[in-house]
């Protein structure tokens, strides 16, 4: 039995800390902040409590079951799921209404709009935000490689 538990700490934590890994790599290939904050959700949402189940699972196995132990757990998971879903929202806000560069790519609007208009075409977005650092427009962001294009 030792060994099913064993392997389920090991599953837990390692499978979470590798979402953690991947999550910190894929940020330097985001383009813009909204997208860094997106990119980082699979760690807070699902890589850090699979890390807290197999730490508390791993401290169940050792020391024996405590109710103080259990509501720590229970606590700490909540709170890294609310926290990282506001903290998350409230960075995407402030992203969008500092007026932050956002990549060609991201539609951070997409449903605001209505069914088939694009609103880097008809300059909808007020002009700010869907340029890259590098000066392009809203005309030059259609691409051929767009692959939101329709």
């Amino acid at each position: 039995m030792t060994t099913v538990v064993d392997v389920f700490i090991a599953f837990c934590v390692l499978s979470g800390s590798l979402l953690v890994l991947v999550s910190a790599l894929a940020m330097f290939r985001a383009k813009d902040a909204l997208s860094r904050i997106n990119v980082f959700s699979p760690a807070t949402g699902l890589g850090m409590p699979l890390v807290v189940l197999g730490c508390y699972a791993y401290t169940l196995q050792q020391e024996g079951f405590s109710v103080y132990r259990l509501l720590i757990a229970i606590i700490a998971f909540f709170s890294l799921i609310i926290v990282s879903s506001i903290a998350s929202n409230t960075l995407s806000r402030s992203t969008l209404l500092s007026g932050s560069p956002v990549h060609r790519y991201t539609r951070p609007n997409r449903l605001a709009y209505a069914q088939g208009e694009d609103p880097r075409e008809d300059g909808a977005a007020g002009g700010r935000g869907f340029g890259d650092a590098q000066g392009e427009t809203q005309g030059d962001a259609q691409d051929d490689d767009d692959p939101t294009a329709s």
